[in-house]
């Protein structure tokens, strides 16, 4: 069964002088405020695409990873993943580095990184994004 999930933006304003707020309206899990100094300068407290690309991306690769070691025979005892992504104003996103560190009792730093290697590849997010480069860390900890 297919599933959708839903988040909104209401924005006022210019892009660099206004604000939004994204609202996560699937999960109800509330309001983020959203703006171009956000994006392009500090975040300063708010959000930005990039960042909510960062979230989707580190948890949807942990959830491949981990679905790929269980069926291979290794579940992981813990995975901690994160996704950086770059964003150059005037160019768009040019890149985003995954990196994770796992605890995977009985299994060796090669078989680990082969793992990491085809959740990268076969994520769904990974797959959506083919247009920027994404690369990856991955070690045992």
């Amino acid at each position: 069964m297919a599933t959708t999930r839903t988040a909104h933006t209401v924005w006022e304003g210019n892009l660099t002088e206004g604000t939004g707020v994204v609202t996560f309206d699937s999960s109800g899990i509330g309001e983020q405020a959203v703006s171009w100094p956000s994006r392009a300068e500090q975040a300063n407290g708010k959000t930005s695409p990039e960042e909510l690309i960062a979230a989707a991306h580190s948890s949807c690769f942990s959830m491949a990873l981990s679905n790929g070691l269980t069926k291979a025979g290794n579940p992981p005892a813990r995975l901690t993943t994160s996704a950086d992504v770059t964003f150059q104003p005037g160019t768009g996103i040019t890149g985003i580095h995954l990196t994770v560190e796992g605890q995977v009792p009985g299994l060796d730093a090669a078989g680990f990184t082969a793992a990491a290697e085809d959740a990268k590849k076969n994520c769904p997010v990974s797959q959506a994004l083919t247009g920027t480069t994404i690369t990856l860390t991955a070690k045992l900890a």
